[in-house]
């Protein structure tokens, strides 16, 4: 049965593939204007939030507005509406519209903004370029009647745990015998009240990541039949999942720098873009990262890149990078625009599965403030 669900809901979805925990120290993302406590039938998905972004807003009727760049990223000293920030401010309080932001969590996410431009790119053999985030190992031990093992299997595996490399559903169980005594006010699925009871049970183990560990719970608790779950949590020291900002990947066949330029400009939708180093140097392997990546050169250089990738580039980093015979692409900080169909479509996906009746859409205003004359 399908339900309109209210902001949290929505944004409790879209945090499961992009936690706040993966953000970097410091930066500004969450919920920035409005609440999250109603209804939300239409959600948006923008790139950057401008007055015009807000105008869309308005006219489209939307509720919610989940953004990469943060629309509040310095303190407010003041606000005012004679200028178009306190307009768009004003605007979004005017007509109840809330404004979540999701920055540097979304470009570490897997399947996030940096994935998303080296799927674009064509990039395979995919490593993180800026490792910033490990995904810690826990093991979850649960006890559960024998004859609700495969159920209990079936619900963790399909929440995510059990996965170890290319393989899922990946548990271990033993056979043993658990016993309880229901006292007064307990409601047993299983026994009597005051009497002493043995069942034979499975004890299920499997492994998760740090990050879904309360869906897993959740859903553990939700499919178990008792009253009361007896279950264990330990960490674990081998290490997890490596997440980080950008990427580093190969072509699929070498080329030219000219011709990886003109890949670049096709694959990510600008008309132009700035070039450092010799065309008819040849590439294969190139990092890439999303928005202003001008402090991480090193990084590209010492993974091994033949080229990099980045948006805002400054003429002094481009020397550096000249010198230090690293080819760099810059197609501009705007063509993390990509993530307004990716996440579109990933946030529609979840909520068709949980049965939500909501819209979720991508901007159609242009934000990217350059012109090319």
């Amino acid at each position: 049965m399908s339900k309109i669900p209210n902001g949290y809901e929505v944004i409790q979805l879209f945090e499961q593939f992009s936690p706040k925990s993966y953000a970097v120290e410091g930066d500004k993302i969450g919920l920035q204007i409005g609440n999250l406590n109603k209804q939300v039938n239409q959600v948006m998905i923008t790139l950057d939030v401008m007055e015009s972004v807000i105008d869309e807003a308005v006219e489209k009727k939307v509720d919610l507005i989940i953004a990469h760049h943060p629309p509040i990223f310095r303190p407010i000293k003041k606000l005012t509406t004679d200028n178009t920030y306190g307009r768009m401010l004003e605007k979004c309080i005017k007509h109840d519209i809330a404004v979540y932001a999701a920055h540097t969590n979304l470009d570490v996410a897997y399947g996030g903004v940096n994935d998303m431009l080296a799927e674009a790119l064509a990039l395979s053999d995919l490593e993180v370029l800026v490792p910033t985030y490990e995904d810690k190992l826990k093991k979850l031990v649960v006890f559960v009647p024998e004859a609700h093992e495969k159920e209990m299997r079936d619900a963790l595996g399909n929440a995510g745990a059990g996965h170890i490399g290319n393989y899922s559903h990946c548990f271990f169980s033993t056979s043993g015998e658990g016993s309880f005594l229901p006292l007064n006010g307990a409601e047993p699925f299983i026994g009597e009240k005051g009497q002493l009871e043995f069942v034979k049970e499975a004890r299920i183990e499997t492994i998760f990541p740090e990050s879904i560990q309360k869906k897993v719970v959740q859903t553990m608790l939700k499919t178990h039949p008792y009253e009361e779950v007896a279950y264990d949590i330990y960490p674990l020291e081998q290490p997890g999942t490596t997440l980080g900002l950008g990427r580093i990947g190969k072509l699929n066949a070498e080329l030219s720098l000219q011709d990886f330029a003109e890949h670049v400009k096709t694959s990510l939708q600008v008309e132009h873009v700035r070039m450092v180093g010799n065309p008819s140097s040849r590439v294969k392997k190139v990092a890439v990262l999303g928005g202003d990546g001008n402090k991480y050169i090193q990084q590209a250089k010492f993974k091994g890149a033949d080229v990099y990738v980045t948006g805002d580039l400054y003429f002094h980093v481009a020397q550096d990078a000249l010198m230090m015979n690293l080819n760099v692409i810059d197609p501009g900080h705007h063509v993390e625009k990509v993530m307004i169909k990716g996440v579109s479509a990933k946030l529609g996906d979840m909520c068709k599965e949980k049965k939500y009746e909501v819209q979720v859409f991508g901007s159609k205003v242009n934000t990217d403030p350059f012109t090319f004359v």
